[in-house]
């Protein structure tokens, strides 16, 4: 059996540390981010509350993946575009507004995900 290689395990502890490093920058730089903690957090404990199967579990956190991945994807081009061209570029403004566009499909998905999800539960609590 072969040891283990502590540079290979170092250098994977050091990309999980960019990518909380990363969260946080999300986190602290993005007001929408903050917003989807509280949506995230908020379906979390009603998902708890209403006692929601496997499978409608599933859908929910592949929605709040799918809306945290797009934030992030969209933060991390506006980043980058800002830092290659500080000042204002049609092209670049266009690519910001398409990364934006991104999240707001993500979170219209993740909207109906939850409407098809919850539906049922509040309906019969009606």
């Amino acid at each position: 059996m072969q040891k283990p290689n502590h540079r290979v395990i170092s250098g994977r502890l050091q990309s999980f540390a960019h990518a909380f490093r990363g969260c946080a920058t999300l986190l602290v730089t993005q007001p929408n981010a903050r917003i989807h903690a509280a949506a995230s957090a908020t379906i979390c404990v009603l998902g708890a509350t209403l006692g929601l199967k496997v499978g409608e579990w599933l859908w929910i956190v592949v929605a709040i993946a799918m809306v945290w991945s797009a934030e992030a994807f969209n933060t991390a081009l506006e980043f980058l575009a800002d830092a290659v061209n500080p000042d204002y570029h049609p092209l670049v403004g266009k690519a910001k507004d398409v990364a934006a566009a991104a999240v707001l499909i993500a979170a219209l998905g993740a909207a109906v995900i939850g409407l098809l999800v919850l539906g049922p539960y509040f309906t019969r609590l009606l």
